[in-house]
Parts: structure tokens; C-alpha cells; sequence
């Protein structure tokens, strides 16, 4: 059965795409994109969407919060290279008790999908470094969603 999504994330501050020409030194001698380099790629795009919604991780901070990965995965569907030009585009999936943001690059001239995944961040309040198990107000505020 397919995952509904919910309709408070239609707005379009959820969604970002980041352009990115792959550097040499992010691939293997093959020219391969080493497996592990994706996660940067992931970080520019969570970035660029969180400060879509003002709440990046400068704004996190200044909340009280920080937001560590709990769990991320990722599904290499094809190769990318040096040189290529991709598309990184980050959706916020699910934010009510973490925030899970879904990942998918595609080859900025075909479209066609070369990977997706995801990534889990649960807040973790910064004086008492405890983690929450419900999302903080804060981020509702930030995105606009009355709770």
C-alpha cells in the first residue's frame, strides 16, 4: 500500500533541489562516485531545504536544538561520474516526532534517477543534551503548522 502524504507538506518550502557538478576528487580511480561521498551531496540539499523554512542549522542552535542523524539509507540505482551534473532534490517526509527528509539525484540532463533514500534526525535539546521524543514546538513554528 502506498505511504499518503500528508497534506500540511504540499507547501513548496518542503521541497529544494541543489544542482551539483561532480568534483574529481569525490570519485574512485574508476570515476565512480565513491559510495560514501552521496551523504555530502544529501547535506547540501538538507541544508538548502531547511533554510527554505528558516530553519537552519544556525536557527537550530539559536533554538536550543541540534538535530543528529539517527538512521539514513541510500539505494544506488546507477552510477554517477566525474563531471556529471546531478540533481539533488530533498523532501520533508515526516516531522511530528523526527524529521525524516526523502533524498533523489537524477542526471541533471536525462531526469533519469540515479539514487534515493532517506535520513532520520530526532531533536536532542542542547543544555540537557536529552533527546525528544516528540518534535519541538520550534520546528512547528518554523514551518507554519499549527499543532
Amino acid at each position: 500500500m502506498a505511504e499518503r502524504k500528508d497534506p500540511r507538506l504540499s507547501d513548496p518550502r518542503f521541497t529544494a533541489c541543489v544542482e551539483i557538478t561532480v568534483p574529481f576528487h569525490d570519485v574512485d580511480p574508476m570515476g565512480v562516485v565513491w559510495h560514501g561521498n552521496y551523504f555530502r551531496y544529501l547535506e547540501v540539499a538538507r541544508e538548502a531545504l531547511l533554510k527554505q523554512f528558516g530553519y537552519g542549522y544556525r536557527a537550530m542552535e539559536a533554538s536550543g536544538y541540534v538535530w543528529p542523524i539517527v538512521d539514513t539509507r541510500l539505494k544506488y540505482i546507477g552510477p554517477v561520474t566525474f563531471e556529471q551534473k546531478i540533481i539533488v532534490q530533498a523532501e520533508v517526509q515526516e516531522f511530528e516526532n523526527r524529521l525524516r527528509i526523502g533524498y533523489q539525484i537524477f542526471d541533471a540532463d536525462s531526469g533519469k534517477r540515479t539514487t534515493s533514500g532517506y535520513t532520520l534526525q530526532v531533536a536532542v535539546q542542547i543544555e540537557s543534551k536529552e533527546m525528544c521524543f516528540v518534535s519541538p514546538p520550534v520546528l512547528f513554528e518554523k514551518m507554519g503548522i499549527v499543532q
